[in-house]
C-alpha cells in the first residue's frame, strides 16, 4: 500500500505544508500502522479484525479512539501491538512508518514504542528493539532512493502502570549506540506517576540518556511536577494541562495578562519543550477543561507565552492524521503563518534528542527549506 499524503495549504498563502522540512517527536510506533498492513498481518497469525477493508478498518480505529477518554483511546492498542508481536512484524510496521514519514516531509522523526508489549511470540527485549532499528534503516534507504532524506532515533518506552521501568532503562542504554536516542513512560497516567520508576530515572541520569515523560494529558500540573522532579525530563509528553498552572486575570481587545504558576514558570523558563498533539488531545480529552474544538485547545495560549511548543501526531492511524495535517489544522484555526510553522519546528529540532552538531545541522537544513518555500 502506497500512502500518499493529502495536501494542504497554508492559509492566505498558498504554499505547499506538504513540502516543508519538518520534525517529529511524538509518535507511537504501535498508533502509526497502515490498515493495509494491519490486515496482512492480522491473516498471517489468524487475528480477527473488526473490518478486513484498509478504508473501513482505518474508519474504525478513527472512531473509537474520539471517546474523549484516554483509557478508552487506548484500548485500539490492543489490535496494533497484537500484530507486532515478530521480528517481521516489527520491522515491517518500523519500515513503513519511517516511509510514510518520509513522504509527509519529515526529516528527522523519534519514534517511540514500548518493547515489552512486544514478547508475545518469543522475542527478546533485545530482539524486539533489533528488529525495529532493522526496519527503521530499511525505512530510511527507501527514503533515500526517493530522493529524500531522514533521520530516525528510537525511543525506548516503558510503561508506566507495570514495574519494568528499570529493566527497560537499562534497554535502552544498551542500544544507545544503534539507534536508540532517549528514554519515556506512557500509558495510564492518573494514578501511576513518574516516581513510580524513580530507580529508572535515577540509572538513566547517571548514565546520560535523555528522557520524555508523558504527563500532562490524563493527569494535572502534579503530574508534570513529577515528570520534571522526578523524572528530570527534558520534555512533556503532551503538557497540555500545564494550561492549569495558568491564571487568566483580565482580557481586553489587545492583549491578556496572566499570572504563571511555580510548575509553568519552570517550564517556560527552563525552555522545556511541550510535546503537543492537537487532534489526539481532543480525542483523548484532554483538552475537555477549555472545551471540545481546536479554538479551544490551549496551544496558542502557550505559543503567545513564550512556551517551547512543539507540534505532533501522537497517532497517526488513531487520529487519521499526519504531521502536515496537524499544522494545517493550528494554521487554520490560529491564522499560523510561515515564520509560526517554522518556530515550530525549530523548536523541535531543539528539543530533539541529538548530540548539539546534529540539532544545529537540523535547524539549518529546517531554515533553509523554509526559504524556499
Amino acid at each position: 500500500m502506497n500512502v500518499i499524503p493529502e495536501e494542504y495549504l497554508l492559509s492566505g498563502g498558498g504554499t505547499s505544508i506538504n513540502a516543508l522540512p519538518k520534525v517529529s517527536l511524538h509518535d507511537h510506533l504501535d498508533g502509526g500502522l497502515r490498515p493495509q498492513t494491519i490486515i496482512e498481518l492480522a491473516d498471517s497469525i489468524g487475528l480477527d479484525l473488526p473490518a478486513t477493508d484498509a478504508a473501513q478498518l482505518g474508519s474504525w480505529f478513527e472512531n473509537q479512539s474520539n471517546s474523549g477518554s484516554l483509557v478508552e483511546y487506548l484500548k485500539t492498542f490492543d489490535i496494533t501491538t497484537a500484530v507486532m508481536q515478530t521480528h517481521e512484524g516489527l520491522s515491517r510496521v518500523a519500515r513503513e512508518f519511517v516511509e510514510d514519514l518520509g513522504r509527509d516531509g519529515v526529516i528527522y522523526g523519534e519514534i517511540r514504542w514500548a518493547p515489552e508489549q512486544h514478547l508475545g511470540r518469543g522475542l527478546t527485549l533485545d530482539e524486539a528493539v533489533e528488529a525495529v532499528q532493522e526496519g527503521i534503516e530499511a525505512g530510511i534507504d527507501d527514503v533515500a532512493q526517493s530522493g529524500s532524506s531522514i533521520r530516525i532515533g528510537q525511543l525506548v518506552t516503558a510503561m508506566r502502570h507495570a514495574n519494568r521501568g528499570l529493566e527497560i532503562a537499562e534497554l535502552a542504554v544498551r542500544h544507545r549506540d544503534d539507534g536508540v536516542a532517549g528514554f519515556d513512560i506512557a500509558g495510564a497516567e492518573l494514578g501511576f506517576p513518574a516516581r513510580n520508576h524513580l530507580a529508572a530515572f535515577d540509572y538513566l541520569a547517571k548514565e546520560f540518556l535523555p528522557v520524555t515523560v508523558h504527563a500532562g494529558e490524563a493527569d494535572g500540573p502534579g503530574s508534570i511536577r513529577g515528570a520534571l522532579f522526578d523524572g528530570r525530563a527534558l520534555r512533556l509528553g503532551h503538557g497540555v494541562r500545564l494550561a492549569e498552572d495558568i491564571t487568566i486575570e483580565r482580557e481586553d481587545d489587545d492583549n491578556t495578562y496572566v499570572t504563571l504558576g511555580p510548575v509553568a514558570q519552570w517550564v517556560r523558563d527552563r525552555e522545556i519543550a511541550l510535546e503537543l498533539s492537537p487532534s489526539s488531545n481532543l480525542q483523548t480529552g484532554a483538552i475537555a477543561a477549555w472545551g471540545d474544538d481546536l479554538l479551544d485547545h490551549p496551544f496558542d495560549l502557550l505559543y503567545q507565552l513564550g512556551f517551547r511548543v512543539t507540534v505532533n501526531t501522537d497517532n497517526r492511524l488513531m487520529s487519521n492524521t499526519s504531521l502536515t495535517q496537524e499544522l494545517a489544522l493550528l494554521s487554520d484555526a490560529f491564522g499560523y503563518d510561515l515564520d509560526d510553522l517554522e518556530t515550530f519546528q525549530l523548536n523541535a529540532a531543539a528539543a530533539s534528542f541529538q548530540p548539539l552538531e546534529d540539532r544545529e545541522e537540523l535547524a539549518d537544513a529546517i531554515i533553509a527549506g523554509f526559504q524556499e518555500a
